[in-house]
């Protein structure tokens, strides 16, 4: 860069911190706007494929990840009223062997984290709370961010990271309310010693069923569980902070086998989220104004590839502006050319293995032929192209 850029980043999740962070290293003066009163997550566990463990490795930020993560042998799928195994793909030395990084999960208030501790050591990054942004103008010169209650700030470019109902994604792309996806999801976390040591697996194991699916999976070096459950439903509620129905979940999960049930009773207070996406777009930019993560893909959560892929935002809109110099309109048409096409394979992926999960009928037989086979390994070795994550050094040739 022939010099430091001032930018904003709006929203101070997983992907407005990446962002932040990978800025930051660069030399630019970021702010970032957080519009909740303090920095934090609200959620469970994400699972962290290869792909993202090469961008930890970009970021310096292995040694950090791998202390609070941890590492399943095998991600398994069951059928959630038979009990019967589909398949169990081993995970740890076979996942490294095959793409050179591991498979890992982590709990998400950890691995915010670990970008918030990187960006609170980088001086070039300011962190401000109880900033919501309004909206945006620009000009040949910069952008005036406009934040509720009426302040303004200047910079040279906004980078608008503020999730699933965007701001500034409104003003960008102007597509409305995100598409509803008619699957709620429920998660929860029990401390070890809450779960009976013949319901506890390390691996990821998804008990999957017609419309119905649960997760489970250790966090936090193996002293949590991670639960999410999810099933069809007409329920509608904006957020990811809403307390769930135990009634309709049991309701929903009756004619599951006895240990799924008695994994489900063992949590007293269940929260829930609609889970919502949107149809891919080629264009996320607007002149000096970019999307990133949520706010530019969003997508299901059935690849757990969610935070992942707003790294790899991240690390690419970085490589963007190193190749554009000072032209930040210029960088940003950069950046989204090199990612639309896989982010939004993944989310209509996303979306396909959502049927998938929640199979019936001849469906079901054929998942369940398909998986056992070995070439799908429940879409562990399909996934090569998700997985083997991105070759930096070919992005902008």
């Amino acid at each position: 860069m022939s010099q430091a850029l001032s930018i904003v980043v709006a929203g101070g999740g997983i992907g407005g911190l990446a962002a932040a962070y990978v800025l930051a290293r660069q030399g630019h003066r970021v702010t970032v706007l957080e519009q909740s009163a303090s920095f934090g997550e609200i959620g469970a566990g994400i699972q962290l494929g290869p792909n993202i463990f090469r961008m930890f490795e970009v970021l310096g930020l292995t040694e950090a990840i791998n202390a609070v993560a941890f590492f399943p042998p095998g991600l398994g799928m069951n059928d959630v009223r038979t009990g019967e195994k589909v398949v169990r793909v081993p995970l740890g030395d076979a996942a490294r062997a095959a793409y050179g990084y591991p498979y890992g999960v982590i709990y998400r208030v950890d691995i915010h984290d670990v970008f918030l501790a990187a960006c609170r050591e980088r001086p070039e990054v300011t962190l401000r709370t109880s900033c919501k942004v309004e909206g945006y103008t620009q000009d040949g010169r910069g952008v005036t961010v406009q934040l509720a209650g009426g302040e303004t700030l200047r910079a040279d470019a906004l980078v608008g990271a503020d999730g699933l109902w965007s701001r500034v994604r409104q003003s960008v792309v102007g597509d409305g309310k995100p598409r509803v996806s008619g699957h709620i999801a429920y998660r929860a976390v029990l401390r070890r010693e809450e779960v009976p040591k013949h319901l506890w697996s390390d691996d990821v194991l998804l008990w999957g069923g017609e419309k119905t699916h649960l997760v489970h999976y250790p966090l936090r070096r193996g002293e949590l569980f991670n639960l999410v459950a999810v099933f069809h439903s007409n329920r509608y509620d904006e957020g990811w902070n809403t307390f769930g129905d135990t009634a309709e979940l049991n309701e929903r999960f009756a004619q599951a086998v006895p240990q799924v049930r008695e994994l489900l009773e063992k949590i007293e207070t269940w929260k829930m989220w609609v889970l919502c996406d949107r149809e891919p777009v080629q264009n996320w930019s607007d002149g000096r104004v970019t999307l990133l993560g949520d706010a530019a893909h969003p997508m299901l959560q059935y690849l757990a590839q969610g935070a992942g892929q707003a790294i790899e935002d991240a690390v690419v809109l970085g490589e963007a502006l190193k190749h554009a110099h000072d032209d930040v309109a210029s960088a940003f048409q950069k950046y989204q050319k090199a990612r639309y096409l896989r982010t939004g394979r993944v989310q209509l992926t996303a979306r396909l293995y959502g049927d998938i999960y929640h199979a019936s009928g001849v469906a079901r037989e054929l998942r369940n032929r398909m998986f056992r086979g070995g070439e799908e390994s429940a879409g562990f070795a399909g996934l090569q192209w998700m997985y083997k994550g991105l070759d930096l050094g070919k992005l902008f040739d």
